[in-house]
């Protein structure tokens, strides 16, 4: 292999373990990232509608999970 080639294939090398420090580092740096959302903050977006909850409770007398066995 010439000179030349071994310098390419070096700078290749370098270049590679340059691009996956930076990619990990900016997912690091992405998920860990400070935030103002709190868990208590989202609980509400994922609760389902209050109206199915009333139409169950009116109908069964006692709130249970649907996906609780019997």
């Amino acid at each position: 292999m010439p000179w030349w080639g071994t310098v390419l294939f070096l700078a290749v090398v370098v270049l590679a373990i340059w691009g996956f420090l930076a990619i990990v580092g900016f997912n690091t740096w992405m998920f860990t990232r400070k935030t103002d959302r709190r868990a208590e903050d989202l609980y509400e977006d994922y609760a389902g509608a209050q109206r199915g909850h009333h139409r169950f409770l009116h109908s069964h007398g006692v709130w249970r999970d649907p996906d609780e066995p019997g």
